[in-house]
């Protein structure tokens, strides 16, 4: 943990989406709870989908949006990886992701969103916007935004040699 990450945080606000960046995101949540004695909730929104609302694209979108019991799945996956003495809380909603995330920490009282840079992908968040950013700019707590750490690079002997 950094040292800008140590604070007098209480309750900790972590949206989780199922991508590296979110797990990322967790990770440095837990270390801060740890240090500050904090407690946890975890967040997953569930997004209507991003199809206009005509014809058959309208029940298209209806059926690929996701299950409750995947967000819980994911839900119940995160909280099973937080140690033992760290009280965590999950929570589904539904929604745009960005506006869930803001009412929530204004409803519940957090004192501190950390969360994780992109989930989306570039493209839909290109169009859609980046929740992130969103809640950064809007949040009236402090917010920690995380990027996960890229794959390494493996590059074979052969490649070396080769290269030598």
């Amino acid at each position: 943990m950094s040292a800008g990450d140590r604070t007098e945080a209480h309750s900790l606000l972590v949206p989780i989406d199922g991508s590296a960046h979110a797990a990322a995101a967790l990770e440095r949540a837990i270390a801060i709870a740890k240090d500050s004695g904090a407690r946890l909730t975890v967040l997953h929104v569930i997004e209507p989908p991003h199809l206009p609302p005509v014809g058959a694209s309208y029940v298209v979108g209806l059926v690929m949006s996701e299950p409750d019991d995947e967000a819980e799945a994911l839900l119940d996956r995160a909280a099973a990886g937080v140690p033992d003495g760290i009280p965590v809380v999950t929570i589904v909603r539904h929604g745009r992701a960005a506006d869930e995330i803001l009412r929530r920490v204004d409803a519940a009282g957090h004192d501190l969103v950390v969360i994780g840079s992109r989930g989306r992908g570039p493209l839909r968040s290109m169009l859609l916007g980046s929740v992130s950013r969103a809640v950064h700019r809007h949040s009236s707590v402090p917010v920690i935004v995380v990027h996960a750490e890229p794959p390494a690079r493996v590059v074979s002997a052969d490649v070396r040699e080769a290269r030598a």
